[in-house]
């Protein structure tokens, strides 16, 4: 089993890390531009990244850039170029749910009074969302993906079985096919600890970054 986990983990190391920087990019510019053309169209890409099935995406990607162009490869994960292809299907569907999050809690606290009087000191605008505005957004971002890591980290099953990556997903799937119920329990199980462990470190970062957290 750990020799499963570690690839996974590995996977959703790089697939969340891609997600986030893409999220927390697009997420600043369609809050900074609310309104504009470029929140309508990082909003229509958003929706079009949540609504696009992963396997179909993987699948893809495989007829792409590995069949016609032969650039990447199709499976395995023995060097870097193996993890372009799954990361970004991975990063697909989670780089718009942090991008909407961004955005909603970035606007939120742009309404506060703080951020208001902030202004009204004459802070230069890039202080005031540096260290007002972002930083209190943070909270909800670092909780969201702390909930979203678990999740891949307890197997991205439909990336990793169109890739055929060696990870906890796949291994999930195969256990399932050939009814091998102990092994199954044990990819719940585990799923279930890395839930509850990311969630667990997001509370504690979230303690870090806002000082009116206290954990007693």
């Amino acid at each position: 089993m750990y020799l499963h986990l570690v690839p996974t983990a590995k996977l959703a190391a790089v697939g969340m890390g891609l997600a986030v920087a893409v999220g927390l990019l697009l997420g600043v510019a369609a809050a900074v531009r609310r309104g504009s053309w470029i929140d309508q169209t990082i909003g229509w890409f958003s929706v079009l990244g949540l609504s696009m099935p992963s396997f179909w995406l993987g699948i893809m990607l495989i007829i792409f850039f590995a069949v016609r162009l032969h650039w990447l490869p199709t499976s395995g994960m023995e060097s870097l170029r193996h993890y372009v292809l799954p990361s970004i299907t991975l990063a697909t569907f989670l780089a718009p749910q942090f991008t909407l999050l961004v955005r909603a809690s970035l606007l939120q606290v742009m309404h506060e009074l703080y951020v208001t009087t902030a202004r009204a000191k004459g802070l230069w605008e890039a202080r005031v969302f540096s260290h007002h505005v972002l930083r209190n957004a943070l909270p909800t971002v670092i909780a969201f993906i702390g909930l979203q890591l678990g999740t891949v980290l307890g197997g991205a099953v439909v990336t990793e079985t169109v890739f055929a990556w060696p990870g906890l997903g796949r291994l999930t799937v195969d256990a399932v096919s050939q009814r091998d119920v102990p092994v199954v329990e044990a990819a719940v199980v585990i799923l279930a600890v890395a839930v509850v462990v990311c969630n667990l470190a997001a509370d504690l970062a979230n303690a870090l970054v806002d000082p009116r957290i206290r954990y007693g």
